[in-house]
């Protein structure tokens, strides 16, 4: 096993280290001294993750040659909302991407307004918690030339990525963040292209977020609003994204 891939390897551990803890933990989790402590577990495991991946390393990139006959499609493939169905019934031609929040500039564009924006093509390996991998190629708008254009304001520190896909018996929004320097690092991408043809709806069509230097869950699909807040406490419950509310951990670098 090589260097990267047993890094990749601990951290993967290290992101379902709080999904297995807490599974056999309910009780605890609900008393009054237990999620302090808990708490403090994420604060040390972040702190593990970034001493082993500086936050401006730029992940490996891929030759042609390299790349994987079929990209696997993972998690939820093929959202059933009506107002997915038909963005997807025209091909796309009615969607519009809102970011907002703590910005000078709210902007509403379409998918053709992004596919305007400095792209960059690249190809990298996704990275799977529950053991596989894959190499593809990604083509998308960088994430920093759309932060470019709404202007952040001085007291924006994460982006929330609100998403059109729904998850379990209570049809759960999916959610994702990431904070601002990962959002403006190189090979960040709001993704539209995979293995040079459009983004497949299984693949999370019509856009989603490549953030290259963490786990595949970080990943977010189906991107439809993107929102620049100080703080994420209150959305979803509170921890950052929809897998992050169910034990996982926030930062998963690789």
């Amino acid at each position: 096993m090589s260097t990267h891939d047993r890094r990749t390897h601990l951290k993967a551990l290290l992101a379902l280290g709080g999904t297995l803890f807490l599974s056999g933990c309910d009780r605890l989790s609900r008393s009054n001294w237990f999620p302090p402590i808990l708490k403090s577990a994420d604060r040390l495991n972040d702190a593990v993750q970034h001493a082993l991946t500086p936050r401006k390393a730029m992940a490996r990139e891929y030759s042609p040659e390299d790349i994987a006959p079929g990209f696997r499609a993972n998690g939820s493939t093929n959202p059933k909302t009506p107002a997915y169905l038909e963005l997807v019934s025209d091909n796309f031609g009615s969607y519009r991407l809102q970011v907002g929040g703590l910005v000078q500039s709210p902007v509403n564009l379409s998918l053709a307004d992004i596919r305007a924006l400095p792209s960059r093509t690249q190809i990298t390996r996704h990275d799977c918690v529950e053991g596989w991998s894959a190499i593809g190629q990604w083509k998308g708008a960088r994430l920093s030339a759309l932060l470019e254009k709404v202007q952040p304001l001085p007291s924006a520190r994460f982006l929330v990525f609100h998403c059109a896909d729904r998850w379990g018996s209570a049809q759960t929004p999916y959610y994702e963040s990431i904070d601002m320097e990962d959002a403006y690092h190189e090979q960040t991408l709001l993704a539209y292209e995979l293995n040079n043809a459009p983004l497949p709806v299984a693949n999370g069509a019509p856009l989603r977020l490549r953030v290259e230097r963490q786990l595949g869950y970080k990943m977010a699909k189906y991107i439809m609003a993107i929102e620049l807040v100080e703080r994420f406490d209150h959305i979803g419950d509170g921890n950052g994204g929809f897998w992050e509310d169910r034990g996982y951990a926030w930062y998963a670098g690789i």
